[in-house]
């Protein structure tokens, strides 16, 4: 199994995905959009932009 997308609508109504691991475990998912096209334009973004993010650990006590 490949990791994927996978894009469901919520018992609310609104579309969400959720990006599961290459072993089936789900490893993150999305906020509620109204629209199948917001949803899939969010996926669309994070494949775009994901190489460039930052990480920001803020766990880490500032330095005195």
């Amino acid at each position: 199994m490949a990791y994927k997308f996978e894009v469901y609508k919520d018992k609310a109504g609104e579309f969400r995905f959720r990006f599961r691991a290459s072993n089936g475990e789900p490893m993150f998912s999305s906020e509620g959009y109204k629209a199948k096209a917001s949803a899939l334009a969010a996926i669309d973004s994070i494949k775009k932009n994901v190489p460039d993010a930052a990480v920001v650990d803020t766990t880490q006590e500032a330095a005195s």
